[in-house]
């Protein structure tokens, strides 16, 4: 197997645009929506459950969307899909910065998070999954390593710009940001690699040595079994960071100081990532399925009853681990299982469950604050929640593995 060093040298041209597509979905990822949800209730005079309800609005409507856009992956190069998407998230960023009506803002959350969670994210999964075969875990991996850099310094310094800038310019700089990173996209991948070709050079087939279509790949219990996990992990990951400023005042923290130790955990998804990658590329993704969600059984139990913000900084240590067997697991598996053919409208579906689950979950966790649920004991049925979204993948992971392996 080709060292590490060596296959970044060799690949890196088509590796560093998935990096930064990864990076710049970051203004669509709630960790850094959510740095702002108190300055947006604040200006649109929302309770947390009316600010949770247009949230989940938003962005379960962009969970159906992907279920069409996700497929254009398939048919669409990534040096013109990547820009378009970064182009059409600068105007979701321009528009927030400018947004004075409530009645507006649905439609600019929708506007995020589907090019930004979803799209961004996609594309560049699909782009390291179907262009490489031997090294796609390492090629999920560094593409992850995009996302993991906006995880660790965006929320951070969107909290301490605020002290110095108003909220909204702040959105304005991002979206000048987008628009300056579309054509560098572009030119990177002006002599992109061929998805359809190298996919029939290296035959990268699934079960049964063929190519599943959608409507068979989500019919089968692989899939089945993994829609509890890949919705559980986006949707309370999701609540833990809609409500970060919210979590802070009820334990009587300061939110800088709780945003503070969201880097810990992104070193912690580092280097999950790269051991997962490692690890999918010896012992192959269904092997590891069942098992990444475990850490955050414990996460979100220390979040639960954590007395300060150490504790804290342990679950979100636990919270990275997971973290990166959800960047590299999800679309090795359905390229071992699936092939990849298919690849970008199987892996929408996912997207799109993903998605539909970041928007269930902080309109549901707004909407019991409302009514009067502790939030500590939210956080408690969530770690119950993932516990089980674990289990239900054994057994048909490990009856798809033999068959295949048979």
């Amino acid at each position: 197997m080709i060292s590490t060093a060596d296959f970044v040298k060799q690949n890196g041209r088509y590796l560093l645009p998935g990096a930064m597509l990864m990076f710049m979905s970051c203004f669509g990822q709630t960790f850094f929506i959510g740095t702002f949800a108190a300055d947006i209730r604040t200006h649109f005079s929302l309770s947390h459950g009316g600010w949770g309800a247009i949230y989940m609005l938003g962005t379960g409507t962009s969970a159906v969307i992907m279920l069409w856009a996700g497929t254009l992956a398939d048919r669409i190069r990534v040096r013109i899909l990547g820009p378009l998407m970064l182009l059409l998230l600068a105007s979701a960023c321009i528009a927030l910065s400018q947004l004075s009506s409530v009645w507006v803002l649905p439609f600019v959350i929708l506007a995020l998070r589907l090019t930004g969670q979803g799209m961004l994210t996609h594309t560049a999964g699909v782009a390291m999954a179907r262009w490489f075969a031997a090294s796609r875990g390492r090629a999920l991996a560094f593409a992850t390593m995009g996302f993991m850099c906006a995880e660790a310094i965006m929320p951070l310094t969107a909290v301490s710009l605020k002290t110095q800038f108003h909220w909204q310019w702040i959105w304005l700089a991002a979206g000048l940001l987008c628009l300056a990173m579309a054509p560098v996209v572009f030119l990177l991948l002006r002599q992109e690699r061929e998805p359809q070709s190298l996919a029939k050079d290296e035959k990268a087939l699934g079960m049964e040595g063929r190519n599943w279509s959608r409507r068979e790949a989500i019919q089968h219990p692989v899939f089945l079994s993994a829609i509890p996990a890949m919705m559980a992990f986006p949707a309370f990951a999701t609540v833990f960071f809609f409500q970060q400023a919210y979590f802070a005042e009820i334990k009587g923290w300061s939110h800088l100081s709780l945003v503070a130790v969201f880097p810990l955990g992104t070193l912690s998804f580092g280097i999950s990532t790269l051991v997962y990658g490692w690890l999918i590329d010896k012992l192959g993704a269904a092997r590891l399925m069942p098992l990444y969600l475990l850490p955050l059984v414990a996460a979100f139990t220390i979040h639960a009853w954590a007395p300060t913000v150490s504790w804290v900084a342990v679950g979100v240590v636990l919270m990275g681990m997971a973290g990166g067997g959800m960047a590299t697991l999800p679309a090795s598996v359905w390229s071992e299982f699936f092939g990849t053919q298919h690849l970008g409208a199987i892996k929408a579906t996912v997207a799109a469950f993903g998605v539909l689950g970041s928007a269930l979950g902080p309109g549901l966790s707004g909407w019991m604050i409302d009514q009067g649920i502790n939030y500590q004991s939210q956080l408690q049925g969530f770690a119950i929640c993932f516990a089980v979204a674990s289990a239900v993948m054994v057994v048909p992971f490990a009856r798809a593995r033999n068959s295949t392996a048979a």
